[in-house]
């Protein structure tokens, strides 16, 4: 039993001395731990600022999906709120008389220009 006690007194004083031969060449405890822990916290907070940004997201996402959700099932429910009014008989005169705008190609456009042009002087040659 004697011996027992010796050797973790042995023990401790080596932990002891081990313990004070890092402190004096590194500093102490709580400048060692402090760069760790400061790296630790920004890796947390910039986990954190994700997580938040990403529910945000997920939140704008779901209500977006909801709002057209409703306005399908309202479109579907009143199918004649989306129809354009009856036109009056003074529109109809109004739309018969005036000749509707036609979709015209780039060629076709072209050449309308160079029909409303005037022509260009030509220079005569002796």
């Amino acid at each position: 039993m004697p011996r027992n006690s010796d050797s973790i007194l042995l023990e401790s004083v080596s932990t002891h001395r081990r313990r004070l031969r890092q402190a004096f060449v590194l500093g102490r405890l709580a400048d060692r731990r402090l760069v760790n822990d400061n790296v630790k916290r920004f890796i947390g907070s910039v986990v954190l600022a994700a997580v938040v940004g990403v529910g945000c997201l997920g939140y704008s996402f779901v209500t977006n999906a909801l709002a057209q959700q409703a306005a399908q099932q309202q479109a579907q429910q009143n199918p004649l709120s989306t129809q354009t009014p009856t036109p009056t008989p003074t529109q109809t005169q109004r739309t018969q008389t005036q000749p509707a705008p036609t979709q015209q190609t780039p060629t076709q456009q072209q050449q309308q220009r160079q029909r409303t042009l005037p022509p260009e002087p030509q220079q005569e040659t002796k």
